[in-house]
């Protein structure tokens, strides 16, 4: 992206003043056809719906949020895909996001997508978003087998703040939880967060009351010892730098720890395009999902 030279005011992260850290968290100043990608994966999902049928919907929660989607597959005892949508934390449902389902379900796996509360509704605190995904998850491995899936073949794939809860839910003490430590075989994380401090400092600060706590916990870049999830981090040229810059590094660090990691740079896409190749088996994120799962 091309700025308008200005005079540059103190650092606050990095090579970054106030203003540069701010729009390196907003999708919108990089990514300026981000509402017309939106609005073409809304309508495909209501186009994929139409073909493969309404999902069958689930409780993992007391709460109306507390709930799943699931598009099925006719094969028996099939791997299962579960999806974190993006949003900055702020919006998204399942349902926008069922576009993707097609790729999965043709391909012989179940695909689970999950809703979730947002950090609007929760007075900033992003504990219990990433809360109900790690329940959510459990609950996909309690009942995989009573519609059709395989426990023991579940994989992860989330997308921006998706990517941030799925770096969180990756790096879970699941023996704590009395789950198996590789209860997830495979995580696909696109263009995430995975070091929450320089996201305290930028303008998100403003609808999430970050807490040292809070960026201890839930920094997965801090947690790599608990990681046992081989993973495939992707994010694509055109993204801000810092959404390019956390992805590199988690992969180094990752890397560097001797744990199973890949990383993918998709040239020419930003934040919003790149997500749609999730739905494409021919395309970036498509081939590599399949590829994961060992699916053809």
């Amino acid at each position: 992206m091309q700025q308008e030279l200005r005079a540059r005011g103190p650092l606050i992260w990095l090579d970054m003043d106030q203003e540069a850290l701010d729009n390196a968290y907003d999708q919108l100043v990089y990514a300026p056809n981000r509402d017309q990608v939106v609005k073409r994966r809304v309508l495909n999902s209501a186009q994929t719906r139409a073909l493969l049928g309404e999902p069958e919907r689930a409780a993992y929660g007391p709460t109306a949020i507390e709930a799943l989607d699931i598009f099925r597959t006719d094969r028996p005892n099939a791997p299962v895909n579960i999806f974190i949508h993006g949003g900055a934390w702020l919006r998204n449902r399942a349902a926008d996001y069922a576009v993707q389902a097609e790729l999965f379900v043709r391909a012989g796996a179940h695909h689970v997508i999950l809703d979730f509360c947002n950090v609007a509704d929760t007075g900033g605190d992003l504990t219990p978003m990433v809360e109900q995904v790690r329940r959510a998850i459990a609950w996909v491995y309690r009942n995989a087998r009573g519609f059709g899936g395989d426990p023991n073949r579940l994989y992860l794939s989330g997308h921006s703040s998706g990517a941030h809860l799925g770096g969180c839910v990756v790096t879970t003490d699941w023996v704590q939880a009395g789950l198996p430590d590789d209860l997830l075989k495979g995580a696909l994380l696109v263009s995430g967060m995975y070091e929450l401090e320089p996201v305290r400092l930028s303008k998100r600060s403003a609808y999430v009351t970050f807490t040292d706590a809070m960026v201890e916990e839930f920094s997965a870049m801090r947690h790599i010892d608990r990681l046992s999830t081989p993973l495939v981090l992707a994010c694509g040229t055109h993204e801000t730098p810092e959404f390019q810059r956390q992805t590199r590094d988690f992969y180094a660090a990752v890397k560097s720890a001797g744990k199973r990691v890949e990383l993918m740079v998709a040239d020419g896409y930003n934040h919003f395009e790149l997500i749609e190749t999730l739905s494409n088996p021919y395309s970036t994120l498509g081939r590599a999902v399949l590829t994961q799962m060992q699916l053809g």
